[in-house]
């Protein structure tokens, strides 16, 4: 299983803060974003596994936690 967390603007965005979803398969992150309770997630989403950066082609094992995270700027 993947523990998918959603933060900021993302979890009422997608009504859930937490949940788990089996391993995709292949098991990667683009895969697990193609799951239908992530479809509602905007295209510029940033993404971390395992609480580091991750990009799409990121590997997923069991386990893992994925965290959902809207695009930050600042000045």
């Amino acid at each position: 299983m993947i523990n998918v967390k959603a933060f900021a603007r993302y979890r009422a965005q997608l009504g859930w803060d937490s949940l788990e979803l089996p391993l995709p398969s292949p098991a990667t992150l683009e895969a697990l974003l193609a799951h239908p309770l992530l479809a509602p997630l905007p295209e510029g989403a940033l993404y971390a596994v395992n609480q580091t950066f991750a990009g799409k082609a990121t590997e997923l094992k069991d386990g893992d936690e994925v965290g959902l995270m809207p695009p930050v700027s600042g000045g």
